[in-house]
């Protein structure tokens, strides 16, 4: 097989559909000696902030010396950045390796009624734990698909846990209130093993904790355990505040991800790197947490792709996300002109999205299809009495002509838009 064999083979798992279970990944993961059982890992769930936190905490861990591997979804540049150590995507020679090795695995697994049928990310899950063991790596930070209890990624016995956030997403499988949600979310903690939890409503907190009692696990909760205080954006495209812990006392810390919730995924990275570095018997310091934090940036969130015009893309795709957006450019965008693109999946609260983006100043919207199996079209926006756009480029050449002054071009709704726009704005096309 070459590479594009291989990515046409794993995107064609698609057609499963979304199948929570372990027991494929149980057996995928069995044929190949477990690897999963020999990594030291971290896990992360969440509704929103995973990706970020997990890069927050990659870029720490790397300032201590160690070849760290992350497992995020979904990509925005590349397919393979999905798996990467210290940030570098997995060479295509070795994704082909690798599903070399693994194709005969499943292909036997097709044959057996209970077993069939393994979707893409269970078998993107075995490539990776694979992967990292082959590449000797000292850390993997795995990020929750879907979930939690019930995630492929839930095979793992970690040295830490940590849930960033809970919100309304995937309510057709996740269930439709805060504590169903939530109680999916608490279903990546194991017996004994810290879990780290992030800006969450005291519903949400309360079924965690009950979770973390039962298996007698150490909880950090943001604003109690652990703490920071915002003290105002960066020059230079940011925020700056101060972080305190039981530990812990950091002051003046820049981080280059734009949003006062970056600064809540920050510090629960922080306090993850710090029960892991306790735990693997290194060192904290202050001034190596503040040079990696600085380092972190993350793609397509609140990010700038273009100073004149202001082009800014952010991967807000549910209510809670979006929530987080609308008050960050109530705050960072005060008094602009904010001229958006809004693109989303069908299987999404698009109503509730857009009645947020509307309560901004200021905002002009302009809604559009995009190329994507499950993109809202412009039919079904009409049928919202919104007027669409067929093609995000339209719109946007539209939004060029009205620029003026100190006005912003915003694109947001999905992270597979933004990353359709991202690739195209960013290649020079």
């Amino acid at each position: 097989m070459n590479y594009e064999e291989t990515v046409a083979w794993i995107h064609d798992r698609i057609k499963f559909g979304i199948r929570p279970g372990l027991i494929r990944i149980d057996e995928l993961l069995n044929r190949l000696d477990n690897p999963q059982h020999k990594l030291k890992t971290v896990h992360i769930g969440g509704t929103n902030g995973k990706g970020s936190t997990t890069t927050f905490l990659r870029c720490l861990l790397e300032e201590q010396g160690l070849k760290v591997g992350t497992f995020t979804s979904p990509y925005i540049e590349t397919f393979n950045e999905r798996i990467a150590i210290n940030g570098k995507p997995i060479p295509d020679e070795e994704l082909v390796r690798l599903v070399t090795k693994i194709k005969p695995l499943v292909d036997d697994m097709d044959t057996v009624e209970d077993l069939k049928n393994a979707v893409e990310f269970e078998i993107l899950t075995a490539i990776m734990f694979q992967y990292f063991l082959d590449s000797e790596v000292d850390i993997v930070i795995v990020e929750v698909g879907l979930g939690g209890r019930y995630d492929c990624t839930n095979v793992i016995t970690p040295l830490a846990s940590a849930i960033t956030t809970i919100g309304l997403d995937h309510i057709d499988i996740l269930g439709e209130t805060i504590e169903e949600i939530a109680a999916q979310k608490a279903g990546i903690i194991k017996q004994d093993v810290p879990v780290v939890v992030g800006r969450v409503e005291e519903v949400a907190f309360e079924v965690i904790e009950k979770e973390a009692n039962t298996l007698n696990s150490p909880i950090y909760r943001y604003e109690e355990d652990f703490s920071s205080k915002y003290i105002q954006p960066d020059d230079n495209w940011g925020e700056i505040f101060s972080y305190r812990s039981q530990t812990l006392d950091l002051s003046h810390m820049t981080i280059s991800l734009l949003g006062k919730h970056q600064v809540d995924n920050a510090s629960v990275a922080i306090q993850l790197y710090d029960v892991v570095s306790t735990k693997l018997g290194l060192p904290v310091s202050g001034k190596e947490i503040k040079k990696g934090l600085k380092k972190a940036f993350w793609p397509g969130r609140m990010e700038k792709i273009s100073d004149e015009p202001l082009i800014v893309l952010d991967g807000a795709h549910n209510e809670h996300a979006m929530e987080v957006l609308v008050n960050n450019l109530k705050t960072e965008f005060k008094g602009s002109h904010i001229h958006t693109i809004f693109g989303a999946l069908s299987t999404k609260d698009i109503d509730s999205m857009i009645r947020d983006l509307k309560t901004v100043p200021n905002l002009d919207l302009k809604v559009t299809a995009f190329d994507y199996p499950k993109a809202f079209t412009k039919e079904q926006y009409s049928e919202m009495g919104l007027n669409a756009y067929d093609k995000w480029q339209e719109a946007l050449a539209i939004s060029l002509e009205e620029l003026t002054g100190d006005d912003v071009i915003l694109i947001t709704g999905s992270l597979y838009f933004i990353s359709q726009v991202r690739e195209i704005l960013l290649g020079g096309n």
